[in-house]
């Protein structure tokens, strides 16, 4: 059910794109369904931004001109994935390991798209574990400071180390991810503030004030969703 929502919301996203763009891709698995109807589209003149080494081996494999943030001056549209929607468009990201490069090419787009399963709209943010990308040097002293800072917002719980059947998860920049059960953000731009001014804190997964459109995959066709 909701792997059918994620593909109409991707393919209702494609639509908003134009020939000669600039596109940031996205990472996950409903950024996926945007790459692939994007690719089928064959629009000329694209150069598509990808936010990790995932989302660029399938656009490449698709036949996507792929450039890098470098490379351009501007991007025109970035449309992603989220883990949760909340009021505003308020986000939380990073469920890919990828919040980073997501963060750094949504902030240099014109405009930003939003696209998930209607499961991912929520009143309040926070059910979904908020991701904390951590320089890996020092990371257990980083993580202490995080849960001072979580506790000054009335979450309990310390952030957790993301591991996976391989090990510590690594991102693709070579940091590593602190998770935190927060159940509920009542101030997600106080608490974004004070994570970015912990030392060893590179990014979290709050995306505040970022996203200028949401477009929601219902059973039947889409929902779009505005600030």
């Amino acid at each position: 059910m909701s792997d059918a929502q994620k593909q109409r919301a991707g393919e209702a996203a494609a639509l908003r794109v134009e020939a000669g763009m600039v596109v940031g891709l996205g990472t996950g698995s409903t950024a996926a369904w945007f790459v692939k109807a994007l690719a089928a589209r064959n629009l000329t003149g694209l150069r598509c931004v990808p936010t990790s080494e995932k989302t660029a081996d399938l656009a490449r494999e698709l036949g996507l001109p792929l450039v890098t943030l470098e490379d351009v001056s501007k991007i025109d549209l970035t449309v992603d994935g989220a883990d949760e929607v909340g009021p505003g468009l308020a986000l939380i990201k990073g469920g890919g390991a990828a919040l980073l490069r997501e963060k750094l090419v949504w902030e240099a787009s014109d405009r930003c798209i939003v696209i998930a399963d209607a499961a991912k709209v929520v009143p309040v943010l926070g059910a979904f574990p908020l991701p904390i990308e951590v320089v890996a040097f020092g990371h257990k002293t980083t993580g202490n400071r995080i849960a001072d800072v979580l506790i000054d917002h009335d979450i309990a719980m310390p952030a957790r180390l993301r591991q996976a059947d391989r090990g510590v998860v690594r991102t693709d920049g070579g940091n590593v991810i602190y998770d935190a059960k927060c159940q509920a953000i009542h101030d997600p731009v106080r608490l974004a503030d004070d994570l970015k001014l912990i030392t060893g804190v590179v990014e979290h997964g709050l995306f505040l004030d970022l996203a200028d459109e949401a477009i929601i995959g219902l059973d039947s066709g889409v929902n779009v969703l505005l600030p």
